[in-house]
């Protein structure tokens, strides 16, 4: 297994400068966030991704996977109301041109959250309407698309990876999997070894931070309360070979380097004892 981290971290700096510091911190790879001021659909000519790519590699970096900007805002895949939910496919469409332009070879994507007054059955139909539309898109484009199961504030459809393979089994489509966050899995009270141990070849993308099984806070590995040795026993006993990308939150993007530095010398230890 390799690690990486997602550049949300690096919120403050523009993407060159979080690819540089991403690579000193010491990871293998980089899970570029698709939002502002890093990678959002619109910002970028093939021209700065072309340079930005070849930087990732100068620097050693792999690109892991491509996150569109979407918990809560700007997007719903499920939204009853027409405008939004085209928009919302449009958006992560035009994020997996980005995603291949950068090379990534998953995009990872949230069920949304029904809207007051919207049924649960109506909140999946649009929602597999919406997923239908977008694997078509990424299979041209040789993209697997992800779901990431969330806790409760972002979103109230698929909250649990188990649950999402049964709606992916449902579904029938082709390249469309699962992306463990081992931090909502512990919101939600789900196992991540069992996770791991069902999913199979649904697994396509982990993410890993921590908490206190109360929220999801996207600690550092090792400041909340989540025990990684099984997890990542269980991954090995999968023969799991992507990345495991380190996705930290809001409070450490004033002064991100400590942080990427720290998860990325824990990490290093889990995956190599």
């Amino acid at each position: 297994m390799k690690i990486s981290l997602s550049s949300f971290i690096y919120f403050n700096f523009p993407l060159e400068e979080a690819i540089r510091r991403t690579a000193k911190a010491g990871f293998d790879g980089i899970d570029i966030w698709g939002g502002r001021p890093h990678a959002y659909c619109s910002d970028l000519t093939e021209r700065e991704i072309y340079h930005l790519r070849r930087q990732i590699a100068d620097d050693g970096l792999q690109v892991a996977s491509f996150i569109p900007a979407q918990f809560r805002y700007p997007t719903s895949l499920c939204s009853p109301i027409p405008a939004i939910h085209r928009d919302s496919i449009r958006y992560i469409c035009d994020s997996i041109e980005v995603a291949s332009a950068f090379g990534a070879p998953v995009v990872s994507v949230c069920p949304g959250h029904t809207l007051f007054g919207q049924s649960k059955e109506d909140g999946f139909d649009r929602l597999s309407d919406a997923l239908w539309a977008i694997t078509e898109f990424a299979t041209r484009r040789n993209i697997q698309i992800a779901i990431e199961p969330a806790d409760r504030y972002e979103t109230d459809l698929l909250m649990t990876c188990l649950d999402t393979r049964t709606f992916i089994q449902k579904c029938g489509y082709k390249n469309l999997g699962i992306l463990l966050d081992n931090g909502h899995a512990q919101v939600a009270g789900e196992s991540s070894v069992e996770v791991v141990e069902k999913l199979g070849n649904l697994l396509f993308h982990v993410h890993v931070d921590d908490n206190n099984a109360l929220r999801d806070q996207h600690l550092v590995p090792g400041e909340g309360n989540f025990h990684f040795e099984p997890l990542i026993q269980a991954l090995r006993s999968s023969g799991y070979s992507g990345f495991l990308c380190a996705e930290l939150g809001w409070d450490y993007t004033v002064d991100p380097d400590p942080a990427a530095q720290l998860t990325a010398q824990r990490l290093r230890t889990l995956i190599d004892s």
